[in-house]
């Protein structure tokens, strides 16, 4: 398979992602066989509606949702692993998932007390969009200051466990139902969107990707260091100031409408590295799109329970996937220094 991968990479993610597609909209607690939901999705949803609304307005939203998140953790995780030349670091790294779950909770657990308050997904979203793009705001003002990127991974981590702390203290503090909803948006979703906000979460996203692209050759000279990059004509500051704008629009808005997932953007670039065997980033950025796309598709089908008409929290599955994938790295990592 890795042979495979090496003389089409390409055509075999592509592929890869597209049955999956098919198999995560063919999945769920009603049984659609691929042909039906071929001809509904065609010219005759007309002649059941029923299922051409499932179709239509929630499976293949569903599915589509997958592709974008899966393949913007993927991304952002990619960038924060070369920018900080840590194996281990991810998209949230620097405290926009905790930004957003922080104005989440501030907006499901104090909310309720403001008279006349009433929230909604819409309202979660908009709050949780503001909560990361607040932690973006002193993050760039921090690396203005803060030329060093360790330091900034650092101050990164800091700014996610204080908010982390804050979250403890009102879920302690606030009612049992709040607390309920709260964690059920822990758990993270890709069936909530409809397709104005899937229109939204993609045009954002298409701006993070584009940034992404721009800062490719950057990208492969910091793999050697900050010195090397200079030598090459790169102008640091601003490269890492499209860094980290970029990895904000995807993983901040991804956690806006789909809540926080874990282990796509950490695992993913490592698989895409592992498959494609390349550090080229102009060949690893849409990798690593294609593959987290396929990654989040399987997980969201393994949470489907097919025949099934229960659901498991989609971080449930990621984390079984993902976690074995950063444990394998450590030890390739302990292995090669040895």
């Amino acid at each position: 398979m890795t042979k495979t991968f090496k003389k089409r990479p390409w055509l075999t993610l592509s592929a890869l992602s597209l049955g999956l597609f098919v198999l995560n909209v063919s999945q769920g607690s009603v049984q659609i066989s691929i042909n039906d939901w071929l001809g509904l999705v065609g010219l005759r949803a007309e002649e059941n509606p029923v299922l051409g609304d499932i179709i239509v307005n929630f499976r293949l939203t569903k599915a589509l949702t997958c592709i974008l998140a899966g393949g913007a953790l993927s991304l952002g995780g990619l960038m924060m692993q070369t920018l900080f030349r840590n194996p281990l670091a991810g998209p949230d790294v620097l405290g926009l998932s905790s930004g957003a779950s922080l104005a989440v909770a501030l907006l499901v657990m104090l909310g309720s007390t403001i008279p006349g308050y009433s929230g909604g997904a819409f309202i979660i979203s908009l709050g949780a969009t503001a909560g990361s793009g607040a932690i973006l705001l002193i993050i760039l003002a921090i690396a203005h200051r803060i030329k060093d990127n360790t330091s900034l991974l650092l101050i990164g981590l800091m700014i996610g466990a204080t908010t982390a702390s804050i979250v403890s203290v009102l879920q302690f503090v606030s009612r049992t139902e709040d607390q309920h909803y709260f964690l059920i948006w822990t758990f993270g979703s890709m069936g909530g969107l409809n397709w104005k906000e899937l229109i939204v979460l993609g045009g954002v996203l298409s701006i993070g990707i584009v940034l992404a692209v721009s800062v490719s050759k950057p990208l492969n000279a910091w793999l050697l260091g900050d010195q090397y990059a200079r030598s090459l004509g790169i102008q640091i500051s601003k490269s890492r100031f499209i860094i980290i704008v970029a990895t904000s629009l995807l993983a901040g808005s991804v956690t806006a409408f789909c809540g926080p997932i874990a282990f796509v953007g950490l695992a993913v670039p490592h698989l895409t590295r592992i498959l494609i065997n390349t550090t080229n980033h102009r060949i690893l950025i849409p990798g690593v799109l294609l593959m987290g796309a396929s990654v989040m598709l399987f997980c969201d089908t393994i949470a489907q329970l097919p025949g099934s008409a229960h659901v498991l929290p989609i971080n449930a599955i990621t984390a079984l996937i993902g976690a074995p994938v950063v444990i394998w790295v450590i030890v390739r990592a302990k292995k090669v220094v040895v």
